[in-house]
């Protein structure tokens, strides 16, 4: 297939869908928001800022995830990344609203940390300690750095892979290639204190070495699934139905596998060190989520996001089948759900396992909202780089 016989851009009828598709997102959005603004009241603010952490680290992965799978692609090549540029740099430009969405977390940091409390810190030699580090003024400091160096990645690979429509490859020749092997890295480290500091820091007495490299894993599982299933609902109407082959989702599902297994073997080795070391700083973390009725969740994360994905994803024609990788891929942004609730929640309920309507609620309204805004973003350019080097071997691939 010639590259130049392809319109790339979003057809009407292809457009009239995305905009239902977002009229729904955006009135689950309004809903679950509405409601949620109720449950502030009706809850307690407490429990409404327990709730929106958790839900809003899913908000992130799916922005920040796409950005290093986008820089990854850069770096590697391929086709798997091609057909799935234009989804991620879409959802890189949502970091405005993503921005915007963190404001709850910092109005809530005395509802979610302890350590924001000088009574807490005045009584705790520990947290005296960690004080230079864990205050108000810095956390929110640390927090502007991720977001600039974020939005700067954002705005640097859009705007130049928007000149190579316009201009062609010629005129950004490697400027994208050479940033994103920075970028990957500032992705990794702001990811880490990221995760020490939104999420570690609501049990700042207890400390995990890989918890960094747990949620970079986290962030690139989550990512995946989602751009998985939007591959498969495009690929009903042009242009992605003369672009998008089985081979293309194949290595899609593979790298799915790949970030189940990593995910799993991050989440095991973490268990078994503390575990096997048995040191009273260390196991209570882990107590909490082995008791009380959290065992059962963390025993569904074990058979729901690793055991069930992995066995059917080694199959080699499911991951070949749109339909059944769009339906595990679902599955799997489910289960990341669970995996985060039972990371976070049990740090603030650690002597029963319970659920809030806010915990439904919350998540509802900050997905809808992210995917109305992210799927205006995506109509807004061609769904393939239409002067991308090697475009006609992508187009090529799984058809020869």
């Amino acid at each position: 297939m010639m590259a130049n016989a392809v319109d790339y851009r979003v057809t009407p009828q292809l457009r009239t869908d995305l905009r239902q598709w977002r009229t729904r997102a955006l009135i689950a959005g309004v809903l679950g928001t509405a409601v949620s603004a109720a449950g502030f009241f009706a809850a307690g603010p407490t429990q409404f800022y327990r709730s929106y952490l958790w839900s809003y680290i899913f908000i992130i992965a799916l922005t920040i995830g796409p950005l290093a799978w986008l820089m990854l692609q850069y770096v590697t090549g391929g086709a798997w990344g091609l057909v799935i540029r234009r989804a991620c740099e879409a959802a890189t430009r949502t970091l405005p609203l993503v921005l915007l969405m963190f404001l709850p977390i910092a109005i809530g940091i005395n509802n979610l940390y302890p350590w924001p409390h000088a009574n807490l810190v005045a009584a705790d030699p520990l947290l005296q300690h960690k004080a230079p580090y864990l205050n108000v003024p810095f956390f929110l400091g640390r927090a502007a750095f991720y977001f600039a160096g974020w939005m700067f990645l954002a705005w640097w690979f859009n705007r130049w892979s928007l000149k190579e429509d316009l201009e062609g490859h010629d005129a950004v020749h490697s400027k994208m290639s050479r940033m994103a092997g920075p970028g990957l890295l500032f992705w990794g480290f702001s990811v880490t204190f990221m995760a020490i500091d939104w999420i570690l820091s609501v049990d700042p007495k207890w400390f995990s070495t890989i918890f960094g490299m747990l949620f970079m894993v986290n962030q690139c599982l989550t990512a995946m699934a989602f751009l998985i299933t939007l591959m498969v609902l495009l690929s009903y109407q042009r242009p992605m139905s003369e672009v998008l082959t089985h081979r293309h989702l194949h290595d899609l599902g593979k790298f799915l596998l790949a970030m189940v297994m990593v995910w799993a073997y991050f989440s095991f080795s973490q268990f078994l060190i503390i575990w096997a070391g048995n040191l009273p700083e260390e196991i209570p973390w882990y107590l909490a989520r082995l008791n009380h009725g959290w065992q059962y969740v963390g025993l569904l994360l074990v058979i729901g996001h690793f055991a069930l994905p992995f066995a059917l994803l080694l199959s080699r024609d499911l991951k070949r089948n749109f339909k059944l990788l769009a339906s595990i891929a679902v599955f799997i942004l489910l289960m990341r759900f669970v995996d985060l609730y039972w990371l976070i929640a049990p740090s603030f309920r650690q002597q029963s396992f319970g659920l809030s309507f806010l915990d439904f609620t919350i998540p509802l309204g900050l997905v809808g909202l992210w995917l109305a805004y992210f799927l205006t973003q995506l109509e807004k350019r061609p769904l393939m780089p239409t002067n991308a080097p090697h475009l006609e071997e992508v187009l090529a691939h799984g058809r020869d």
